[in-house]
């Protein structure tokens, strides 16, 4: 019954988490808000970081890290294949009907109105991210709702991304060791 519920749950969010991996972050806050415990935001912010980090797609990564943690390593091949069937049946119409229709004006609507819905699902997302990395919701006072460290990090690497763009492997592996140094 976990392994049929992760399936039909990842099939889902592969259906609407349109733009990538990052889209299916609200999504994932949406099932650890429902979950009994075994998911949290702050687990999705340390998956996410950790599926950053690994080779492969991140939303294939987020969905196998959460599949594991719900049905072991079952639930990471069926949360995985559950994310990615919905991409491999479109993908295969869209490829059958797009030749024929590629040309029509409703279709070519319909594309240009999906760009911006999935700017917005990963903006969505990658705020999620910066909420959870930086902000500590359960603080009691202002001071302890900002977490200085990350926000210093976040900084510096963001100022040191827009300056060099080194390879990202280079900004990982930096922050892996400043979060050591700063001792987070």
């Amino acid at each position: 019954m976990k392994l049929l519920y992760l399936f039909i749950t990842f099939f889902r969010i592969g259906l609407f988490a349109i733009g990538g991996g990052l889209a299916t972050l609200p999504y994932l806050f949406e099932l650890a808000d429902k979950s009994d415990g075994w998911l949290s935001r702050e687990m999705i912010g340390d998956m996410l970081a950790v599926s950053q980090s690994s080779p492969g797609a991140v939303g294939v990564n987020l969905s196998a890290y959460t599949g594991v943690r719900y049905a072991g390593i079952p639930g990471a091949f069926v949360s995985a294949l559950g994310l990615i069937a919905p991409s491999i049946i479109i993908i295969v119409i869209v490829a059958k009907t797009l030749k024929a229709f590629k040309e029509n004006a409703a279709v070519k609507s319909f594309l240009a109105g999906l760009k911006p819905a999935a700017t917005a699902l990963i903006s969505a997302a990658g705020l999620g991210a910066i909420s959870l990395s930086l902000w500590n919701s359960a603080a009691l006072s202002l001071l302890e709702y900002v977490r200085w460290k990350e926000t210093l990090i976040f900084i510096a690497f963001f100022l040191l991304i827009v300056k060099f763009k080194k390879h990202p492997i280079v900004y990982i592996i930096g922050a892996g060791v400043a979060g050591v140094v700063l001792k987070l």
